[in-house]
């Protein structure tokens, strides 16, 4: 409860919501946080960490990691997958993607996904990726609904269904992701999914 309460506060330091806002406030009490144990406090400190050394954030993000938040190994993927201060390792970020998606983080498996469709560190693998995508969607990444549906209406790595692609740019769209709402509409325009409706894809 203590090392919540510190996290709340640092974020609110952060934000300079309700108080005036300061970093190097914020920056302790996440400190404070992560040494207690409470994983969102490394892994937020990583964020920090990480505009300006990439080392801290790594080890920030591998303790947020081991502490059980998949946001953690996430972060630290994304730094090994593109590179960021460490030696770029695909292999190393796909597995810590599948932690990550393990723990129900839903960016974890999207990028999970995105290797498998560029074959990074895992072998390509288009049924693989339409079930990371499903469960990234299904965790509410718009993304993942969106190349979901894209997968759908292309017939790769799973049947060809453009009436389920189209549900899955509506959700898509529903999430704020712009891609998916012009896919629901150039679906709509085309007709390709459902009856073509010229009112609707206005």
């Amino acid at each position: 409860e203590i090392a919540e309460g510190c996290y709340n506060l640092g974020v609110l330091h952060y934000l300079g919501e309700g108080i005036k806002q300061n970093i190097e406030k914020a920056r302790n009490l996440l400190s404070r946080a992560c040494n207690l144990g409470y994983g969102l406090g490394c892994n937020d400190l990583g964020a920090l960490y990480e505009k300006q050394d990439y080392k801290n954030a790594s080890e920030l993000y591998s303790k947020a990691c081991n502490l059980g938040y998949g946001i953690g190994c996430t972060n630290l993927g994304i730094l090994y997958e593109h590179g960021k201060g460490i030696n770029k390792d695909y292999k190393k970020a796909s597995k810590l993607y599948s932690q990550a998606c393990d723990l129900e983080h839903d960016a974890g498996c999207f990028n999970l996904g995105g290797l498998y469709i560029n074959g990074k560190g895992v072998r390509e693998d288009y049924k693989k990726a339409s079930e990371l995508y499903s469960k990234a969607c299904d965790l509410g990444h718009g993304t993942g609904c969106n190349n979901l549906g894209l997968l759908y209406a292309s017939g790769e790595g799973i049947k060809q269904d453009y009436k389920k692609a189209s549900e899955l740019y509506s959700k898509a769209c529903d999430l704020e992701i712009a891609e998916g709402c012009y896919n629901l509409g150039a679906s709509y325009y085309l007709g390709t999914s459902i009856k073509q409706d010229d009112k609707k894809a206005n």
